[in-house]
Parts: structure tokens; sequence; C-alpha cells
């Protein structure tokens, strides 16, 4: 049905969601959710007033509350669509992660409310009727459903849409959820047990840990997470496939929301080359990334002396004494200062966040190790942290 409603109203041929098309897309599903959510609330209602069951009926409004999400979700997509002006330059993309953590928030409010309704039928509860015509409301409701999580989950991964995917999240539970009301339903009729109450909590539960989960989903970019691993790979891979550049560090991904991307890293060069000539490959690599990538990029250029063998020699004997400490200690901008007693080794130092040692305790711990093998030898060490 997507695929169908996007070849009549976006006119995607090669059925293909482009960047230019992200737009469309979003409003399409959030559309369509509209539509599938009202009217399953119409059908459960209705089979919940029929029935008398707390469970039916608060499914239904669960489905309510979805519709509203979708709207909120709509909304949320013409907002992050915005071009960058003065006052937001970076974009508007993380209306987008906004958007989805309220959607997360209507979500877990739905599920206090059903568990709390839950709670009073198990202590009060009411008769349930139960007959195929609910039954048959029942199951067509799980399928849309189903299907509504299979094209949210779809389109939200081809967008890189992180309200997509909560939206996914919330029809799965859904499915899940009302697959518990029907199994009550029909315990009720074939064995005749009233287990509404018990069902409606069981209900309330998936639907809050889907909440949960997707409030995490929204509320972790939005606080500034490290990018994919296959995102850095792509960077080291455009980057190291230039010759002139040696390495790279202090990468950094800076997320304003999807297609606002923005890149800062330090590509190693050699100290002895020409600079004008190393200045020219690094624009080259930044347009490359920008193109590629679509991000704007930004690299700072380090000289490192690799044709001097006396300072190699150092830079792998500091290199093998840090990682006597911690194999997992790496250095990077190594360089060295001779004087008439002693020689500067100076150097960043990366740390893991879960390194057992405070900055200061490992500087001093690295500054003993260094000098016991060789008492000319002082370090002049930046902590460093990974951002990717």
């Amino acid at each position: 049905m997507i695929t169908l409603l996007a070849k009549i109203f976006i006119q995607n041929k090669n059925n293909q969601i482009l960047e230019a098309q992200r737009e469309k897309y979003g409003i399409l599903c959030s559309v369509v959710g509209v539509f599938f959510n009202i009217l399953l609330f119409t059908g459960k209602f209705f089979a919940g007033l029929i029935s008398g069951s707390i469970a039916i009926t608060a499914d239904a409004f669960n489905n309510l509350s979805d519709a509203g999400s979708s709207i909120i979700t709509l909304i949320g997509f013409k907002l992050s669509s915005q071009k960058p002006d003065s006052d937001h330059p970076f974009g508007h993309g993380r209306y987008e992660y906004i958007s989805g953590l309220l959607v997360s928030i209507a979500i877990i409010l739905m599920a206090y409310e059903l568990f709390k309704t839950s709670l009073t039928k198990i202590f009060k509860p009411e008769e349930i009727i139960a007959s195929p015509l609910i039954i048959c409301i029942l199951i067509v409701s799980i399928l849309i459903k189903f299907y509504m999580a299979f094209y949210n989950a779809r389109v939200g991964k081809a967008i890189s849409s992180q309200t997509m995917k909560a939206t996914a999240l919330d029809s799965l539970s859904d499915t899940i959820a009302t697959s518990a009301v029907l199994l009550c339903t029909l315990i009720s009729l074939f064995f005749h047990l009233n287990l509404d109450g018990y069902f409606g909590i069981i209900v309330a539960l998936l639907i809050f840990y889907t909440g949960i989960n997707a409030a995490k989903e929204t509320i972790t970019p939005l606080l500034g997470q490290p990018p994919s691993q296959d995102f850095v790979d792509h960077i080291e891979q455009i980057v190291l496939s230039h010759p002139e550049v040696l390495a790279i560090h202090d990468l950094i991904v800076h997320d304003y929301g999807p297609g606002n991307i923005m890149i800062s890293l330090h590509a190693e060069v050699p100290a002895d080359g020409n600079i004008l000539e190393l200045h020219d490959v690094i624009d080259i690599i930044e347009h490359e990334l920008r193109t590629t990538l679509k991000c704007v990029a930004v690299i700072h250029m380090d000289p490192i002396m690799n044709s001097d063998a006396y300072v190699m020699e150092l830079k792998e004997f500091t290199l093998r004494t840090i990682q006597e400490i911690e194999p997992t200690l790496s250095l990077h901008d190594f360089r060295i200062v001779k004087g008439q007693t002693h020689t500067n080794l100076i150097f960043d130092l990366l740390v893991p966040y879960k390194f057992p040692m405070n900055d200061k305790e490992l500087e001093k711990l690295v500054f003993q190790k260094i000098n016991e093998k060789d008492s000319k030898l002082f370090t002049v060490i930046e902590i460093d942290k990974s951002y990717a």
C-alpha cells in the first residue's frame, strides 16, 4: 500500500527513497498512520462497548493515542525539513528527534492509564460478552498493526528516521498487546474465565516497555551519541585512500538531525612534505566527504616526522611502554624536543572512558615507566578521549 501511494503522490519511479523525498515519505507514512489508527479505534471501541471488556476498550484508546502520535510525527517532519536560517544555522533536523520523544511520552502515559484501569477491573470484574464479530475485529486489528510495524520500520531504516523507528516499535507492541487481548477474549468465550483485568495489565506493561525503549532511541541522539562504526569506517576509507595522509585521529561527528551532520578530524601528514600540495589534498578530501557522505567536513593537518629514524624509534618505545600499562592505550601527535640534559616526549594519550585511573595518576605512571627505562626522557602528555 505504501509503495503504491508513494508511486502516486511521490512519483518514485525507481522505487528508491532519495534524500530529497525524505520529508514526503515521512508525511505519507504519518497520514496513513492517522487513517489506520482512527479505523482501529472505531472498530475496537465498538467491540469494547459490545463485550464490556476493559482490555479491548483500553486497546482502542491506545490506537487513538497512536493517531495523535502520528500527527505529532507529521508536524515533526514538516518542522525538521525547514532550511537553515540565521537563528538555526545547523538546520532544524533535531525537531524530528523531539517529535519522536513526544510520541514516546504519549505511549508511556497511555500505558499508565491502562494499568490503572486494568487494576480496578481485577478488584471489580465485569462480565465479558465475546462473539465471532469481536474476534474478527481483533484479528483484523492485529494484521493491520503488523503491517504498520513493517512499513514504518522499512521506511524508517531507508530514511534514517528515529521517529519512524519509534513508531514501528509502537506498532509492533500494539500487535502483541492486541494478541493478548484476543487471547483473553478467547479464554472468556471457551472457558468462561474473566481475566480481563490481568490481561489489561500485561498489555499496559508491554506498551510501557515499548515507550521506554522508544524514548531511549530519541533521547540518545539529542544528548549526543557516537557515530555508527559503519559511518566511521566510511570516513576512514575516504580519508586514508589518499596516500599523503598517514593516519587520522580526533574524529568528531556532530549530528544536528538527519541530513545535517558536521565532521571534524585531524589528518597526519609528512612534516617534510610540500605544505601547499598537502593543503590541496586536504581540500579535495573535505570536498569528497561532503559530496559522498552529505556532510560538512573540517580537517586539521598534523605534521608528523615519519622520516626521522630517531623520532620513530622513540615513538615505538613510548607506545610499547604505555601498552605495558594497558593494551588499549594509544597515542598520537608524537614529537620530541631535545635539550642538553633531557629530551621531552610530547604526545596525546588516548584513554578509554572506563579506564580505572584518573588522568593525573595515569600521567604520573607513564612518566615514571618511561623515566625508569631512560632517565633522560621526560613526558609531556595531553589526555585525550575518543568521540567516535
